[in-house]
């Protein structure tokens, strides 16, 4: 049997029965791939299980990191990879059983495509994820050399990334940690030169996991970082309209106020950090904020 192209990178912290699920269903794959599990400081029992499971699994390496380094763990897990192309999953997720070699095909015969987002089916009914009908929808259209219709986002949890361009776009930022983080890297691979694409027939399973954060403190990091996003790489004055929304929004819904408050913390890092989008890459953002 030809052997998996495609390493899976999976980070995690403090959900040990869902990521012993996960690893169950990547196992079941063929050709198998080989995992890399970030551990981003897990208190529960997640390390000596893991450990446990790559023994009698086998193909499995475990990463553990002294600190909780959100979403770039997974930056660790791709320049450790040594295979062309990474897939994501989280620690609640899993690839179909024909989704990572139909990609590694894709990739294969579309040498710019540098970023490929799956179709995402939840729960036990296998609902398609409303990111993904949107992404089926997507106003940027479908350039008859790519596979599926052009996207700026995915969804970390069901995306493949072809090693080298992840690597040339810099992967996940520091400055964003987590929540919305997949946005900044999807802008720098396009700015980079990379094609992103959403195929229907790759396919990801999530069941969301029941060991979950704070409803409240994720809202507040997904407008942080929206608003971080927007000062690292929009023009000056999408930036200020975007900082002045977000505080004009404080009057309706007061946790923003924690958001102006925790952006305005990393501001001065992703200040140091920014350099605009290429212009073609600026106008498909517009026609993305002016679609329905």
């Amino acid at each position: 049997m030809t052997a998996a192209r495609t390493t899976v990178v999976v980070a995690t912290r403090n959900r040990c029965a869902e990521l012993l699920r996960t690893l169950g269903k990547l196992a079941a794959l063929r050709p198998r791939p080989p995992v890399i599990v970030l551990d981003n400081d897990s208190t529960d029992a997640t390390v000596p299980a893991v450990t446990a499971a790559a023994e009698s699994l086998g193909g499995i390496e475990l990463v553990r990191l002294s600190h909780n380094a959100g979403a770039t763990a997974r930056n660790v897990g791709v320049e450790r990879a040594d295979t062309p192309y990474v897939a994501f999953s989280d620690d609640d997720s899993w690839w179909a059983a024909d989704a990572l070699a139909r990609a590694e095909r894709l990739f294969d015969a579309h040498p710019t495509l540098g970023l490929l987002a799956a179709r995402t089916l939840v729960g036990p009914d296998e609902h398609e994820d409303p990111v993904s009908t949107q992404m089926a929808r997507s106003p940027l259209g479908h350039d008859p050399g790519l596979p599926g219709p052009s996207v700026l986002g995915f969804l970390a949890c069901s995306a493949v990334v072809r090693r080298g361009a992840f690597l040339d776009a810099g992967g996940f930022s520091a400055v964003l940690h987590f929540a919305g983080e997949e946005t900044l890297l999807a802008y720098d691979l396009a700015a980079a030169g990379w094609q992103l694409c959403y195929v229907d027939g790759v396919r990801a399973h999530h069941h969301p996991s029941l060991v979950r954060g704070d409803r409240l403190q994720r809202d507040v990091r997904q407008l942080r970082n929206h608003t971080l996003v927007t000062w690292m790489r929009r023009p000056a004055p999408v930036a200020v309209r975007t900082g002045l929304g977000l505080l004009r929004q404080t009057l309706r819904y007061p946790p923003a106020g924690l958001a102006v408050a925790a952006a305005l913390a990393r501001l001065p890092m992703a200040l140091a950090r920014r350099h605009r989008l290429p212009d073609e890459v600026e106008e498909r953002i517009r026609v993305l904020d002016a679609a329905p």
